[in-house]
């Protein structure tokens, strides 16, 4: 509500091109005047009134309409000063509320880029620069040291006030003080550190407005911006590069409402997800905003467009308070210094903590000691299933966690599945279920199939394989030629499929033509399930690149029972798409935590320090990496807890499990090649090679990350999807 309200107030009273000559103090003291009156000016003061979170929304919308307020000072005013004692803090927040008053902010001493000043005898001399919207503000608040604030009247001679232009843009000041007079302000320890974190996440949000904006205008310009007689969204360069753009503005919206709300809750991690959403979010906008502007093209570095304005804006946002580097220096202490922590759990609310206790519990009991010694010292092609688990697993009917009732299942929320996975990965489990088969048999199957398979899979004891690709059918699997022909009371199955991983399973879940003139050709597909001891099946296993195994398997006159087709003829379509729907929304977030898991042992090894007392983690080139890795796993955790909350209504749209898969399974590549650059080449020894790492489990891990990037529909499958579904670009 607060953010449609403001967008439509600030369309009807602001003009962002006053930002291109630079606003005059009386234009910026009249929005502002306005602004107060819609009541945001008191934001910060008391939490149930509006805290963080809103502060952010408003900076948003602010930073959307290159609208100059002095939003951002009377927000951290109100978030330093509400506490104090100070009878010259009260009268300055009154006024402030009021309107009467308006207040310029600057780190001053916190922040070596803006300079300092120096406080004697209740007087203040020295140069601040980079002060925002100070030539139409009536008062100063500056950190004189990391307890004190200093409050200083801007209408008096001993203060000279000067416009700066920087990246070619209007809206800071220079403001010199010569023996200008000044109330101190006493702060407890601690609060002007946290100012500058929550300081820099309401930056972020206004840098994240501005290029969200910009980022619109490309898209609607692409679908109206005709070149080669099409409109240039049609071409898979300008898609794949706004899908980019999009996943990463998804990831900034996410990282910066999570760490707002935790700060607003008193979450004792809200800085450590602050410093995340800064991290992330400093490089991402500014990747958006370049590529927005390569979508523009020539018309977008016009100074008469409105895409400048927010270049310029992301860019000054993202780099004032230190930046990153700041933020990344935070992370790392909290990562690797001595008592840490790891990454901090998530909270997934009752149900779903509870369930994470008693998962851990029972994996102590029952998957600890000499059965999983035993099993992890196996080479790799033999860890990627394990019966006697699955079976012992399949006792207490956590297979069908996400089930409904009705089939035997326990229907437990999206974030009860999350722990599950969660918790399940951590204890290094085997895989088990066959989920998306589970489904299709809920959603599509007959009674007699239901009865006969599902209570299989809930046990543990049957495995379903997928066969679908095969030699001219990848990514497009409209295209398969493997047929099913009826021949009485059996169907006959003839073709081949390839790359098909659970090929040990007891069932194939296969796709087949069974109308070979449909038109469109996915018209003409069905579903079966095939048992793999049926005659007239050839299993040739091969080895894939990360040392597991997938099988070419060839169907040559396989005759299976009429009632093995699962929906009706020519229907199979329907029942593949409608079966992975489910699933979509959480294959990301079962990579992610895949990343989180494999980044906890990495952390182990920077942290070990060797016989000399040196660690990895003393190295601030490894801290860096090590940082970026983390603010990306929170994104990806994120996006994971948002498709879990859309599914909770219904089922996650599918372009917004295409956002989640994109990013974590890019991650997982980009974490494999990290372990390797930071633990060097020991971390390169294979599995069983004297003195590999834990193993050879970050090498495996960068092998294994291909997989994720391709299957379940390749990431530029996905990215087209992303394009056309979320952005409404043309097919």
């Amino acid at each position: 509500m607060l953010r449609d309200s403001l967008r439509g107030f600030l369309g009807e009273h602001w003009n962002a091109d006053c930002l291109r000559h630079g606003p005059s103090p009386r234009e910026v003291a009249e929005i502002w005047t306005r602004l107060v009156g819609q009541g945001v000016a008191a934001l910060g003061r008391d939490p149930g009134e509006g805290g963080l979170r809103e502060v952010s929304v408003v900076l948003g919308e602010l930073g959307r309409a290159a609208c100059s307020a002095p939003m951002w000072s009377a927000a951290l005013a109100n978030f330093a000063l509400s506490a104090s004692s100070s009878t010259a803090a009260a009268d300055l927040l009154e006024g402030l509320h009021a309107g009467a008053a308006r207040v310029a902010f600057s780190f001053g001493a916190l922040d070596p880029d803006v300079g300092a000043i120096k406080v004697a005898d209740h007087v203040a001399t020295g140069t601040l620069r980079f002060v925002e919207a100070a030539g139409s503000c009536t008062h100063l608040l500056v950190a004189v040291d990391r307890s004190t604030l200093g409050l200083v009247a801007l209408d008096t001679p001993e203060v000279a006030i000067a416009p700066t232009r920087a990246m070619g843009a209007w809206g800071f000041h220079e403001v010199r003080l010569n023996s200008a007079p000044v109330t101190a302000i006493a702060l407890d320890n601690g609060v002007l550190d946290d100012l500058m974190v929550k300081g820099k996440l309401a930056l972020i949000a206004r840098a994240h407005g501005a290029a969200r904006r910009a980022f619109e205008l490309a898209t609607d310009y692409a679908k109206e911006r005709h070149q080669f007689g099409q409109p240039i969204g049609k071409f898979q360069a300008i898609q794949h590069k706004l899908a980019d753009c999009l996943i990463a503005l998804e990831g900034v919206r996410l990282a910066l409402d999570h760490a707002a709300a935790l700060h607003d809750r008193g979450d004792r991690d809200w800085r450590y997800f602050s410093n995340c959403a800064v991290v992330f979010a400093s490089g991402a906008l500014r990747r958006v905003s370049l590529e927005t502007h390569h979508a523009f093209g020539a018309i977008g570095y016009a100074d008469e467009h409105e895409a400048p304005l927010h270049f310029k804006r992301v860019h000054l946002d993202t780099i004032a308070l230190g930046g990153l580097l700041h933020a990344k220096r935070r992370i790392a202490s909290h990562l690797l210094d001595p008592g840490s922590s790891g990454l901090p759990e998530y909270d997934l609310g009752p149900a779903g903590n509870r369930l994470r206790v008693q998962l851990r519990e029972w994996l102590e009991q029952n998957w600890s000691g000499d059965s999983k010694a035993e099993f992890d010292s196996r080479p790799f092609a033999k860890r990627e299933f394990d019966a006697d688990f699955a079976r012992d697993i399949g006792k207490t009917g956590w297979i069908g966690l996400g089930w409904p009732k009705e089939f035997g299942g326990q229907a437990r929320s999206p974030l009860e599945q999350i722990a599950f996975m969660e918790t399940m990965e951590r204890g290094e489990a085997p895989r088990i279920g066959a989920s998306i088969q589970a489904n299709a048999l809920m959603m599509f199957g007959t009674s007699e199939q239901q009865r006969k398979y599902l209570p299989e899979i809930l046990r543990g004891e049957a495995m379903h394989g997928m066969g679908y690709s095969e030699p001219q059918a990848g990514s497009d699997l409209a295209a398969l030629r493997t047929s099913a022909v009826r021949g009485g009371d059996h169907w006959v199955i003839n073709g081949q499929k390839i790359w098909t991983t659970t090929w040990w399973g007891k069932y194939m879940f296969l796709a087949a033509r069974t109308d070979k003139d449909a038109k469109p050709p996915h018209a003409g597909i069905s579903m079966f399930i095939v048992p793999m001891n049926a005659p007239g099946i050839t299993i040739r296993p091969a080895t894939t690149m990360y040392d597991g195994s997938f099988a070419n398997i060839f169907y040559d006159n396989v005759r299976i029972p009429q009632e093995n087709i699962v929906g009706e003829v020519n229907a199979g379509w329907k029942v593949l798409t409608g079966a992975l729907a489910f699933e979509r929304g959480l294959v990301g977030g079962g990579i992610v935590l895949k990343v989180a898991h494999a980044f906890e042992q990495l952390c182990r090894h920077v942290i070990a320090a060797d016989t000399a007392g040196a660690a990895l983690g003393d190295d601030p080139v490894i801290r860096d990496r090590m940082a970026t890795l983390a603010a990306d796993i929170e994104v990806g955790r994120l996006l994971m807890m948002h498709c879990a909350e859309l599914a909770t209504g219904g089922v996650t749209p599918p372009e917004y499990g295409a956002i989640s898969k994109v990013f974590s399974s890019e991650l997982m590549e980009r974490f494999g090649e990290a372990a390797l650059d930071i633990l060097g080449m020991r971390a390169a020894l294979s599995e069983q090679m004297l003195d590999a790492i834990d193993n050879g489990r970050f090498e495996q891990n960068l092998r294994h990350s291909l997989m994720w990037v391709i299957s379940i529909g390749t990431n530029e499958i996905q990215r087209s999807l992303i394009a056309q579904r979320a952005l409404g670009l043309p097919r």
